[in-house]
């Protein structure tokens, strides 16, 4: 996957792919079973929150609502392209989406930038994605948090190879992906030090290491995860999805 430095970003405004394997970069087909719907901002013409989607966000900042109500947008533009029509997104008890019978799915939102991914339940087993701002985490306390040894072993040689990436916040990033493609299928939490994640500088790829015993998919336990990453336009993004 190339990897590219911050340029034009842009603008506001809903844009569908289709995508067989899913990850920024993927190769897009008309007949993928992944559906991505992004937005770089706030457009003017995001649909309004569907009943009891209000209540989720009553009492926030005009700013985290509007990033709410596009990044509800961006799914529902998404399912209607798998012929499902429009529906309340509400959140379960983790804070993860409810998504329509049969549908799997993830969202995300960092300034200036959302996005939804959804699939059928046959064709895909869970997805994860996340964006975040392309800078380095706050400092070595937060690092610590999200990391285990093996990882901050690897890292400097990371840097060394591509100054140019954060990877502290690469590593944030894949984790979160992570953890939005295993909650659905375990309904457990997953912390920052039950995966090991190792990216590949080059191709734009990482593995996830459970150390936890991971879900049954497709008659087997599930030891990791394989997910993309890029950088553009000042974002770091990550995804996984699990196929059956």
């Amino acid at each position: 996957m190339p990897m590219s430095q911050p340029g034009c970003v842009p603008g506001p405004g809903l844009r569908t792919g289709r995508f067989g394997s899913f990850g920024p970069g993927a190769g897009g087909s008309p007949s993928g079973p992944i559906v991505l719907v992004e937005s770089y901002g706030d457009p003017a013409e995001a649909a309004p929150l569907l009943p009891g989607e209000e209540r989720l966000v009553a009492r926030a900042v005009p700013s985290r609502r509007a990033e709410f109500a596009t990044a509800r947008a961006c799914a529902r533009a998404a399912l209607a392209q798998l012929g499902v029509a429009p529906a309340a997104i509400l959140k379960g008890a983790r804070g993860e989406p409810l998504w329509p019978a049969g549908i799997v799915g993830a969202m995300t939102h960092c300034a200036g930038y959302r996005a939804a991914a959804v699939a059928r339940a046959a064709d895909v087993v869970s997805l994860g994605m996340d964006a975040e701002p392309h800078l380095p985490m706050p400092g070595d306390g937060e690092l610590g948090l999200v990391t285990v040894d093996e990882e901050l072993r690897y890292l400097p040689e990371l840097a060394a190879r591509r100054p140019e990436v954060c990877w502290d916040r690469l590593l944030f990033s894949a984790k979160e992906s992570v953890y939005k493609a295993w909650f659905p299928m375990t309904g457990r939490w997953l912390g920052f030090e039950d995966a090991v994640i190792t990216p590949d500088p080059d191709a734009g790829t990482f593995t996830a290491r459970l150390l936890v015993p991971g879900p049954v998919v497709g008659g087997k336990p599930l030891t990791g995860f394989e997910g993309t990453w890029s950088v553009q336009d000042g974002l770091i993004r990550t995804t996984v999805s699990v196929g059956h």
